[in-house]
């Protein structure tokens, strides 16, 4: 068997509802309102995906919608693929078996019926079970900051196909971005967290600590991306595609170079330098937004020690200074979920997130 050429996840996602799916559903079960889309995880919604991406949990598939007085539908819509689908899609098998990892299955050919990809749901469940609420419904601040922005990035990203139900578009609006006071905390939280270890790069290095440094200056690159991010309107993706989507933000070319030297750096004055001129790149950013007054962007020493630091903490002090709803206001300065842990087990399971953000958040 030859290799079909690689096509990208959601157009082959959007070919198999326009050329597979739709004809069956108008066909077998018309009149019933359905909207299809491929959103959630997987690197092809973020589009991100390349041939090694086919190896699992990857191929044709889409999340088909339908309302809920039409739930009772799902089963006989279910059988109907699992019948009816062609075995094979653009060269792909549409069959996804299973594997020794529970949960994580895989395209292969099959004579019999097909275990498609196709999940019946409807939408207000689905949201419900990927972010722990229903942005059909208001979206509290306390919403925004229980969940974390993978999240966020993988209900907003991906495609809609076909909204017939009239709910997909509207909510994924609704989520574009966060509210512009909650934002400003978010960004505050991020320049407070640069401020609160910029200084340990230097003091590692005083004591001979070269390991201890990069270990400090890595974390401190990996804050700087995520806040570039944020600054962009881009909700940061977990560890895996931080710096594909790093590498599209506008700051991007300019910082490359800076933190590549300041994670290959050797010596503490190496990366020291190096993180300096990311500082001083990323202030001159935060200044050209204007959503404060402007920041001295340049870098100075940390007190009476010679380490070259921002002083991180005026940025965040300044955004601060420019939030004005109430709720927003009092809440403490840990911000989101996945600001203030990153946990894999905790941060997948909106249950858990909601349970530790809502602790995080309470007054003391």
């Amino acid at each position: 068997m030859t290799t079909p050429p690689f096509v990208p996840g959601l157009e082959l996602s959007r070919r198999f509802h326009l050329e597979a799916v739709r004809p069956l559903l108008e066909a077998e079960a018309p009149g019933i309102p359905y909207s299809a889309a491929r959103l959630g995880s997987g690197s092809e919604v973020l589009g991100f995906d390349t041939p090694r991406s086919a190896d699992h949990e990857w191929g044709p598939r889409l999340q088909l919608f339908l309302r809920p007085e039409d739930a009772d539908r799902g089963a006989e819509i279910r059988r109907l693929l699992a019948e009816r689908l062609p075995k094979t899609f653009l060269g792909l098998p549409t069959h996804f078996a299973a594997t020794a990892d529970p949960g994580v299955r895989v395209m292969r050919a099959t004579d019999g019926p097909v275990h498609h990809r196709v999940e019946i749901t409807d939408v207000a469940g689905w949201f419900t079970r990927q972010l722990g609420f229903d942005p059909g419904r208001e979206v509290a601040v306390a919403d925004w900051l229980a969940t974390p922005a993978q999240r966020l990035a993988e209900v907003t990203a991906g495609a809609v196909f076909h909204d017939g139900l009239g709910r997909l578009r509207p909510a994924r609006a609704r989520l574009a971005w966060y509210p512009h006071d909650v934002w400003l905390h978010l960004l505050a939280c991020q320049w407070r967290r640069v401020s609160q270890e910029e200084a340990f790069v230097g003091r590692c290095g005083e004591v001979g600590d070269e390991l201890g440094s990069a270990v400090v200056a890595a974390r401190l690159v990996r804050d700087l991306m995520r806040l570039c991010l944020l600054m962009d309107r881009r909700y940061p993706p977990y560890s895996k595609w931080l710096g594909s989507a790093f590498a599209r933000t506008p700051q991007a070319a300019a910082l490359t170079p800076l933190l590549t030297a300041a994670l290959a750096a050797t010596d503490v004055r190496t990366r020291e330098d190096a993180l300096a001129g990311a500082y001083e790149a990323v202030a001159d950013a935060h200044n050209r937004l204007g959503l404060t007054g402007p920041v001295d962007p340049a870098t100075r020493p940390y007190h009476a020690r010679p380490y070259r630091v921002l002083h991180a903490e005026r940025f965040a002090d300044a955004l601060t200074a420019r939030v004005t709803e109430p709720t927003v206001r009092a809440l403490p300065p840990t911000g989101a979920v996945d600001q203030f842990t990153d946990s894999t087990d905790l941060v997948a399971d909106p249950r858990r997130t909601r349970a530790v953000t809502a602790a995080a958040t309470a007054a003391p």
